[in-house]
């Protein structure tokens, strides 16, 4: 296998996905030949594409860049576990003898040659990640820290401030997380999920073990008070090792004190809503103090952190109309949303517009779906997005709907969104989902403002 040194030209297979966009970005920005193929044009890959990276939309063995069959012995391709088998381009790269890395083998390259922080978990790696890149960059260390998701501060997945550490989301799906090497990690949860890749819930607890098992002795773990693990517990109002106390909301934000096992930090101002969130916070200011982050300069960057996109994103946040956009596609993580939501404007009604995610994510935690999004005042149910999947006999939307107990529930399609959510005018308004319910937001947006 080559190292990173003699690596000169990459190409991406699924550019456009959010954790191989921020290596994209990366090598490019290293000045590396980077190139790649994604199946659709979205947001991202145009932007992607304004940066200078050649990216192209057709399976065609031809639409390889020459740049890159011109250079075997320095170049790449870098892959996801979502390729088709029968992807044209990918097999006949694989035919010439090119090297082929998943995108977790590549991020583990980066990885094993710097200082590095790891956020893992079922949910709430991403905002954390976040957050921590965002803490370091703000108090003066030299950090890349490749995101997954669109940071509302720098408007990319990757932040890149110097070399001397390095930050990344640790990603469970297909064991990815595996492949890194850690002197610093986080598990923020271990909830059940990727069940079609695991089987059960202790197979993914044994993964999560295995990788709080490659912090060395003299790095330390993170992780929610109640795991079964072994480290600095982070909880909210405990007796974790990190602590939020003293809580309080003033203007939308939380403000709270932080008991760590050496001080007290009083008054933190954080403007993310939801507990769930809070305890993100906690894991990124905690790992930050580990790493050395001056603490006199935490505070001011804690509150200038803006969010992730997707992730409880306000649209529109007026006196008399709230539009979120959240990524929830989780039974956990929309009762995460509801908890913020109700929380933060406990006397209004809510109308929640959900996209399952997956089949067999639908199937294996249909109960638990129906448990949440009956919490919410009326539920509008969009069609399952399968992403990688084909369909599932008997699991489908309706079958959801059924079991879902609150009688103001209905099955809409995308194509009556617009007109389904005008006509309820409700005062708050939840957009959840991990499949293209995101590219619906601005359009719902425009219609609410009168705009379209």
């Amino acid at each position: 296998m080559k190292d990173l040194n003699h690596i000169k030209h990459l190409y991406f297979i699924g550019i456009g996905g959010i954790g191989m966009s921020a290596l994209a970005r990366y090598f490019k920005a290293k000045g590396n030949f980077v190139a790649g193929y994604d199946r659709t044009s979205t947001e991202l890959t145009k932007t992607l594409q304004k940066e200078g990276i050649e990216i192209n939309y057709s399976d065609e063995v031809n639409d390889i860049p020459e740049d890159f069959i011109n250079n075997p012995q320095t170049s790449v391709i870098v892959y996801t576990p979502a390729v088709p088998k029968d992807f044209k381009q990918f097999l006949y790269l694989k035919e010439q003898n090119f090297e082929v890395l998943k995108r977790a083998q590549l991020l583990g390259m980066v990885t094993k040659q710097k200082y590095c922080l790891a956020v893992a978990g079922t949910h709430g790696k991403t905002t954390t990640t976040a957050i921590l890149g965002h803490l370091l960059k703000e108090t003066g260390a030299k950090v890349t820290a490749f995101l997954g998701g669109i940071s509302e501060d720098i408007q990319s997945n990757l932040i890149m401030q110097g070399d001397d550490v390095v930050v990344v989301e640790a990603d469970e799906f297909d064991r990815s997380f595996l492949n890194l090497s850690p002197n610093l990690a986080a598990i923020t949860s271990m909830d059940a999920d990727h069940l079609d890749i695991y089987g059960d819930k202790s197979e993914l607890e044994k993964s999560f073990q295995e990788f709080a098992a490659k912090v060395p002795e003299d790095g330390r773990l993170f992780f929610k008070n109640g795991l079964p693990l072994k480290g600095a517990s982070i909880g909210v109002n405990d007796n974790s090792d990190y602590s939020a106390e003293n809580i309080r909301i003033e203007d939308g934000s939380y403000v709270f004190d932080l008991r760590t096992p050496s001080e007290l930090l009083q008054n933190l101002k954080f403007n993310l809503p939801g507990k769930h969130n809070l305890l993100n916070a906690i894991t990124a200011l905690a790992m930050a103090i580990q790493y050395g982050s001056p603490t006199d300069g935490l505070t001011r960057a804690l509150f200038s952190f803006k969010g992730v996109k997707r992730r409880f994103s306000y649209k529109i946040k007026t006196d008399k109309l709230i539009l979120i956009d959240d990524y929830a596609h989780h039974p956990t993580e929309i009762s995460a949303v509801h908890q913020a939501v109700r929380e933060m404007y406990p006397n209004n009604k809510v109308l929640a517009v959900f996209q399952p995610h997956l089949f067999s994510r639908t199937r294996d935690f249909a109960e638990d779906f129906a448990s949440s999004l009956t919490d919410f005042d009326k539920v509008f149910l969009l069609d399952i997005y399968p992403a990688r999947e084909l369909p599932i006999e008997g699991i489908s939307s309706a079958w959801l709907l059924d079991k879902i107990s609150n009688p103001e529930k209905e099955l809409i399609h995308k194509s009556e969104l617009i007109e389904k959510i005008k006509s309820e005018n409700a005062e708050i308004i939840v957009m959840m989902g991990a499949g293209d319910i995101g590219e619906e937001i601005d359009k719902v947006k425009k219609a609410l403002l009168n705009e379209a």
